[in-house]
């Protein structure tokens, strides 16, 4: 997917040719092939060829993808998230991002007032 947001649209070869590792056409098509049926990815045929491009935006599929997670991995809890994450990144946390996170939780209890 990443390489797909990257070029925005691209046929399966184009695909291929850029993702690490050398797979092969046929690997490429059937993660397109199943990336399609979860709806992911769309094609569309121009000139004899499918292109296919994300069916969603980045931020949407990231979202989406993060709500699966938490679901799947923490019962639903977002404070277990938060704090599974400030646990394993700590070391990599600015003080400017432990500011940023606090005004955050600062301005929920504002609206959950």
């Amino acid at each position: 997917m990443e390489v797909l947001y990257q070029r925005e649209r691209a046929t399966a070869n184009e695909l291929m040719e850029q993702l690490p590792g050398g797979p092969s056409n046929s690997t490429v098509r059937t993660i397109l092939r199943i990336l399609e049926e979860k709806k992911q990815v769309k094609k569309v045929e121009e000139e004899g060829r499918y292109v296919y491009f994300a069916a969603y935006p980045r931020e949407k599929a990231a979202k989406t993808a993060l709500t699966g997670i938490i679901d799947t991995f923490f019962a639903g809890s977002v404070r277990d998230v938060v704090a599974t994450l400030i646990d394993e990144r700590k070391s990599q946390l600015s003080a400017e991002d432990l500011e940023h996170l606090q005004s955050m939780i600062d301005e929920a209890r504002r609206k959950g007032k």
